[in-house]
């Protein structure tokens, strides 16, 4: 009987060096790999389908590679999900490597290649998807077992209306040993209501805030925890704007689900004390929120206008007496920013001190509103998407040169948490964070990059020449933006409708 075999991988990415970037362990986990595995159905018709999962970042080896070689026993799918921007090359080189090696059906999916033109890589052997899985996946496996997959999947539609419920099989213990804790990610709601100009959440999940059942993610977090799963992230944004998040929450608290979870929210959470205590009795031990900068003037420009910077205290205090750790995330590097309003934000960061930090520079990643108005201005200076992981200068400041915006970036990280170590006795997990976090910033390393104990394995110049071979590039040209269909449009106007409404009438 004939086989689909389903390679799912998430691509790493090019160091600087040009290694491809992995760890010996990770604590950053990828939540579309388990999601994407948990679409796939066991059988289409009489034909049964395997699935296999890599996560390249904490794959400490090369052996998953023969995966992607062609079986003359099975029909193998090969796809790159979940793929960003300073992903791309690395997925490019993937799918060459499985092309070459007798392998028909590669698809590479996420963000890149719905919010970015990929059409001058169309019709080259690999395919590319523009839309949700939920809207595709099937039609791709499908077209798989009929033996030709189409160019392109999703042009006309990226987002679905509706989600539907998805309940997510947790990593066998293997791949959960690949991490310094048994972690699982998952998606409780998609989409984000604002409109801040340098995001791509707005363009990957869009504005209008979707959800499936609750009891899809709550039956997600049974079968984590019988799984072994120790702790969850949920990695939604804007976590508080769920409908039904308190809904989940309280059935998180009577079901005595007890796993600590991460959830990410925005600064109007400032404003929700009750809810901010149920994340808590919840179990929620991080919150991760974007404050960016301490300048209204500022965020306004960036049209984050729902942040103000006042009531950043309240959120400290609130998760404080929680027993939430409040995790603030900062971008420098803004066009008004300069030297001294950087070194000022980072000495406001330290009167309110918060027990996590992070630090990224400004990038305009592409697909968003700020990569087309910088490109238009003839802003970006940076030709490899490699770079543009918020860690590096890629585009022309008119304050800061290179050198010193990459030097303050880990400069931020080096003084804040020098600050934390110093300023008196830690939680243990706070105290050896905050020592890694140092002690990668002082080694010229980004602490957020998604794990420790960095190895190398292979690099860019090992797949350069299948590279060319397949696609006739060194690298990809920096890409136009995807527009939207009319039905996504329409989408986001909905969003736009519901912001207005009365806050009482939101959640019916």
């Amino acid at each position: 009987m004939t086989q689909l075999r389903v390679v799912l991988i998430k691509p790493s990415k090019y160091s600087i060096d040009g290694s491809v970037e992995r760890f010996k362990k990770g604590y950053m986990p990828n939540a579309t790999l388990w999601h994407i595995a948990s679409l796939t159905p066991e059988r289409i018709g009489n034909v049964p389908i395997q699935v296999m999962t890599v996560d390249e970042y904490v794959w400490q080896d090369l052996s998953y590679l023969h995966w992607l070689h062609h079986d003359p026993d099975v029909i193998t799918l090969v796809a790159l999900v979940g793929v960003q921007s300073h992903q791309f090359h690395r997925a490019l080189d993937l799918a060459a490597y499985a092309r070459h090696h007798g392998v028909r059906h590669c698809i590479i999916g996420g963000p890149h290649p719905m919010t970015c033109d990929t059409t001058s890589l169309q019709g080259r052997g690999v395919s590319f998807a523009l839309a949700e899985a939920e809207l595709i996946w099937r039609q791709i496996l499908e077209d798989a077992l009929a033996g030709e997959l189409q160019p392109v999947y999703g042009a006309d539609q990226r987002w679905a209306e509706q989600l539907p419920s998805v309940v997510i099989n947790p990593p066998s213990s293997t791949d959960l040993a690949r991490y310094g804790a048994p972690v699982l990610g998952l998606y409780p709601v998609r989409g984000c209501p604002y409109r801040c100009n340098f995001c791509s959440v707005i363009k990957i999940s869009g504005r209008q805030v979707r959800n499936p059942d609750i009891e899809s993610t709550l039956e997600s977090l049974r079968r984590a925890k019988r799984g072994g799963v120790k702790i969850i992230k949920f990695v939604s944004d804007n976590f508080n704007k769920f409908p039904q998040v308190r809904q989940l929450l309280q059935a998180m608290i009577d079901e005595n689900i007890d796993l600590p979870f991460y959830c990410q929210c925005d600064t109007q959470i400032a404003k929700d004390p009750e809810l901010v205590a149920l994340l808590g009795r919840a179990r929620c031990y991080e919150m991760f929120v974007g404050v960016e900068s301490f300048s209204r003037k500022t965020l306004k420009a960036a049209g984050k206008h729902h942040n103000h910077p006042e009531q950043y205290a309240e959120i400290i205090r609130l998760c404080n007496e929680a027993g939430i750790r409040p995790h603030f995330s900062n971008i420098i590097g803004f066009p008004e920013d300069n030297e001294e309003e950087i070194r000022h934000h980072l000495e406001v960061l330290k009167t309110l001190r918060p027990r996590i930090v992070s630090f990224y520079i400004l990038t305009p990643i592409p697909g968003t509103e700020q990569y087309d108005d910088f490109r238009k201005a003839d802003l970006i200076t940076e030709r490899n998407l490699d770079r543009f992981d918020g860690s590096c200068y890629t585009w022309s400041h008119p304050n800061l040169s290179r050198t010193q915006l990459q030097d303050l970036l880990y400069y931020s990280y080096v003084n804040y948490y020098g600050f934390l170590l110093k300023s008196g006795k830690l939680p243990d997990d706070d105290l050896r964070f905050s020592v890694f976090c140092r002690y990668m910033a002082g080694n010229k390393k980004h602490p957020m990059a998604g794990g420790f104990d960095r190895i190398l394995v292979d690099t860019m110049t090992d797949y350069s020449a299948l590279r060319r071979q397949t696609y006739d590039i060194d690298f990809s040209p920096l890409p136009d933006s995807l527009s939207l269909s009319a039905q996504d449009e329409n989408l986001n106007r909905l969003a736009d409708w519901r912001m207005k409404r009365p806050v009482e009438n939101v959640s019916a």
